[in-house]
């Protein structure tokens, strides 16, 4: 038997989930009921790229990086860094090996980092456990590198979090992820919680640092406008499934999945024509967030139910887009990515099934 192919450190994924389930389990200490929140997921982020997730509150998107982080146990799958499967090298807990690899930036920078100490302590106490510290002179150094990385000047380590501004929190909670020099960072939501006119400095201090050290990034949100302008790719979920994945101007430009569609529809934007019923959207969005099933069929068919979609290919094979549903019909592509679960509906623009003026 010839040796087996090494595939080049090039090409070999920063992260890698495969079939990513995860059941919480509820009820009494005999019950057996549980709550699917992650239902196979599978995601690729490149070496020195920005992957951002997107979906609503529910859909399992911090579900997945806590998980990934392994803050959570996942269930069923596998996930990879570098090649490696972290779950069968670090069966039990995370290793110090792992949380160099990859790091977690919070959403909350204030609930993250410790109101009784400095900052110092916060980037000195991970240099010091990932055995970056080096003498005392070198430990200074350091420390006074990682607070110009990240924007803010060395005498704020002296400064304890309620001195600072929620801006400038999030750029220690980042200093802090960086000092153990990871592959992978998982930002979940890290700009939610700051004001507007400071969440434009922390997307393009997560950019410069892609651009820059290559550090592979999971960018988790639910703000498309941000993750227009920072991601490579976007990745939809949608009920603990990712439904749609591709670069990200092609996706928001072109959504394929009806529940893309409702997302996209919910952001304001006065050159948009076509007309987009906020009542319809809402009662639609209320629908799929008490479902656990598809509910853009109509309730007619519930083909997802019994048999998982395919991924289909949407566009070219160059742009990689692809999404998941029973409704999309490849031969329409060209046609405004038209759904269809049959020929007498249509997807209007919000997401929504009506019927065709054929079948009235």
């Amino acid at each position: 038997m010839p040796p087996a192919r090494k595939v080049p450190a090039k090409q070999i994924p920063a992260l890698e989930v495969r079939g990513l389930v995860k059941d919480f389990h509820s009820g009494g200490l005999f019950s057996r009921a549980s709550v699917r929140a992650l239902g196979g997921v599978d995601l690729t982020i490149g070496k020195g790229q920005i992957v951002a997730l997107v979906g609503e509150s529910g859909s399992g998107k911090s579900t997945l990086a806590r998980c990934v982080a392994r803050l959570e146990k996942p269930t069923a799958g596998q996930i990879l860094v570098n090649g490696i499967n972290v779950l069968k090298r670090d069966r039990f807990q995370a290793s110090k090996e792992y949380r160099s690899q990859l790091q977690m930036v919070f959403q909350d920078p204030f609930g993250s980092l410790n109101p009784v100490h400095r900052v110092e302590h916060f980037l000195t106490r991970s240099l010091t456990l990932h055995g970056k510290a080096g003498t005392a002179d070198e430990l200074r150094i350091r420390l006074d590198q990682l607070m110009t990385t990240v924007g803010l000047t060395p005498d704020m380590l002296n400064s304890y979090p309620h001195e600072l501004s929620g801006g400038q929190r999030q750029r220690v909670a980042i200093a802090r992820a960086l000092a153990v020099e990871p592959d992978v960072i998982l930002a979940d939501e890290p700009t939610s919680m700051l004001d507007v006119s400071v969440r434009i400095g922390i997307l393009n201090l997560m950019r410069q640092l892609r651009d820059r050290q290559g550090i592979s990034m999971l960018y988790i949100t639910h703000d498309l406008a941000s993750a227009r302008y920072l991601a490579d790719r976007i990745a939809v979920m949608f009920a603990g499934e990712v439904v749609e994945e591709g670069e990200s101007l092609d996706v928001l430009a072109n959504p394929a999945h009806p529940y893309t569609r409702l997302l996209v529809s919910a952001v304001p934007d006065p050159a948009r024509t076509g007309s987009y019923d906020p009542a319809d959207r809402a009662a639609l969005r209320a629908a799929v967030m008490e479902s656990a099933s598809c509910v853009f069929d109509g309730d007619r068919q519930q083909r997802c139910s019994v048999t998982e979609p395919v991924r289909h290919l949407v566009g070219n094979a160059a742009n990689r887009h692809w999404v998941r549903c029973h409704l999309y019909r490849p031969t329409a592509a060209a046609a405004g990515h038209a759904l269809s679960s049959d020929p007498s509906a249509s997807i209007a623009a919000d997401g929504s099934l009506t019927e065709s003026k054929a079948s009235a």
